[in-house]
This record gives C-alpha cells, structure tokens and sequence, in this order.
C-alpha cells in the first residue's frame, strides 16, 4: 500500500476542517478534506508545544497542544504510540518540536466534526527549522488557494483538467472534494494567513520572502459564480499584481505604517519581559506597569502579549506569571 503524503498545513486551515472522506473497509485510509482541498491522512508539523496533559488515570494517554502561528494542533497520544507518549512526557516545555501523525477526527453529533492528531514520531528542533517549516508552509498554502482559483473558474471543476494545469492527483481531488462540501470558501482569509505567518519570521523587509498573492482573490470567486465563461484565461502567473489606485496605495502605507509600529511595541514588550524575569518568570502586572511607564498603552501591552504568546515567543506557566521561550 502506498505511503499517505505527510501534508504541511497551518492549524489554521486544518481547524476549518468539518468534512471527512471515508474509506470503505479496514485497509482503506480515511481523509480530512480542509477548505482549501488539502487530502490529509497523515500531517507534518512544526510548532510550539505549548503544553502536555496526563488524561488518564495510569498516565498512558496524553493530551498535547502545539501551536503555530495561526493557531493549536491538539495531540492525542496513547499506549499504541509508546516511543511518542514516552518522549511527549519527557520534553519540558515550551520546546519546537516536529511532528509527523495522523488525521483524526471525533464528530459528537451529526453535522460537527473536531479534528486532531495522533502523533507517529516527534523531535525537538530549533527556531530555524520551525520558521523554514513556516515559510515551505506558506508555499504550500499559496498553492492551494491558486489551484481553487482555477478550478472554481470551470464550468464543472473536475480531477482531470486540474492535473492538466500541474497540481498533483491528490490535490485535484481534494479540491473538487471541497468545493463541493464547503460553502463560501473564504480565500481572502488564507491569504491573510499566509501574510500574517510571514511576519512571525521577524526577517528585515529586504529579506522578506516573496510570495504574491492577488488581494482581489475574492473578486476572482464573485466572477466566476456570476459568469464563469467570461474569465479569459490567466497568463503564466495565476495571481498577478494590479496597479493599485491611490487611495488603495495610501490605504495600504497606513496599515504597513500600523503594523510596524504594532511590531516595536511587541518589541519592546518582548524586551521588557527579558530584563525582568527570573527563574520562575515575569508576573503580568510588573510587565504591565513597566511598558506603560515607557509610554506604552495598556490595551497594546495587552494584544503585544497575547501576539507573543501566539507567536510562540512568550508563554504563562502559571496564572498571571509569563516566561520567554
């Protein structure tokens, strides 16, 4: 039997997930279908395990959290993955970790589907590799959303003419898979996701990998439910630039402008944290008083942390307590 494809998704897109293809028989593998048409049965991810809980009584089935920059992968992991729960129980966090696991899902009711991961292997690995697992998942992302472009731009988005264009079977396949069980797919939300999980790299603007993606995507869609003939084909670049218009340009240097400033103050916050924890950390209030005597407003100290904390960066061991990674 051919080995599943270990995906690379962002939880964010992974979480959006509410169908499951079933296989017919024991040997017959089973597939989260995510909205932007990734097939899943096995995944790989990289992130920040944030936590591990024991869940029952002889401590032979974990609960864990990794987290990446769009959000959680739960973990669940038991007396068959012995290696796995045993070095689960050993890492101290926070720590980067890579995990190759499983798909699964849980559905309490007809109509709700919660997915997971059942963890195969797991190591630690360094912030390098965690944000190289970032930007080849951004790549991945960016993929997807230009292959449902081009299959929502057909009369009837099939298999055969998405493998013409490139994309691999699998892909194809679960891109038809999703369009028809997901209503209203929101690309402009993944495109923010992509853009947004650029940014945790922290690079310098020069070094700032380039990956264009047309912020119109959404017009694309609204055109082609409306009138799918009339879309000329794209030429090589699928998603182009556009000649912004000026108000557009001065729309976007203000936001450019906001989230520069949004990144000192995370920064400084960041900063803060380091001169003044100790071994157990830094309480939330000393952090809090320290950043509005340098001027900063409460309400962004608030976000700054809670950025932090999503970003990996920042964590609370203990209630009102935060600790650097």
């Amino acid at each position: 039997m051919k080995r599943e494809t270990a995906w690379k998704v962002f939880a964010g897109e992974y979480n959006d997930s509410t169908f499951e293809l079933k296989g017919e028989g024991e040997k017959t593998p089973s597939y989260v279908v995510t909205p932007l048409g990734a097939k899943v049965n096995r995944l790989f991810i990289i992130g920040v395990l944030t936590d591990v809980e024991n869940i029952s009584e002889n401590g032979e089935f974990l609960r864990a959290h990794i987290s990446d920059p769009t959000g959680v992968f739960t973990l669940y992991s038991g007396q068959y993955q012995k290696d796995v729960t045993e070095a689960l129980s050993h890492i101290e966090v926070p720590a980067f970790v890579a995990v190759i696991g499983k798909a699964r899902t849980y559905s309490p009711e007809e109509g709700t589907l919660f997915v997971s991961v059942r963890p195969e292997r797991i190591m630690e690995v360094n912030a390098d590799t965690r944000d190289k697992w970032i930007l080849e998942t951004c790549k991945n992302t960016k993929d997807r959303i230009e292959a449902v472009i081009e299959a929502k731009k057909m009369t009837q988005s099939n298999t055969y003419d998405l493998v013409k264009l490139g994309y691999s079977k699998e892909l194809c396949e679960g891109i038809v898979a999703a369009l028809k069980n997901y209503r209203n797919i929101d690309l402009n939300k993944y495109i923010t996701l992509i853009q947004e999980s650029l940014q945790y790299l922290r690079p310098s603007k020069e070094t700032l990998p380039e990956l264009k993606i047309d912020e119109k995507a959404e017009e694309v869609e609204e055109e082609s439910e409306i009138d799918e003939e009339t879309i000329e084909p794209e030429e090589e670049e699928i998603i182009q630039d556009r000649k912004p218009k000026a108000k557009e340009t001065k729309k976007k240097d203000n936001e450019t402008k906001k989230e520069d400033k949004f990144l000192e103050i995370e920064n400084s916050v960041l900063e803060t944290i380091k001169k003044i924890e100790g071994d157990d950390g830094a309480p939330w209030d000393l952090i809090t008083e320290k950043c509005e005597k340098a001027g900063i407003d409460k309400d962004l100290i608030e976000e700054a942390l809670t950025s932090l904390m999503d970003k990996g960066l920042i964590y609370e061991p203990t209630l009102g307590t935060i600790k650097t990674t």
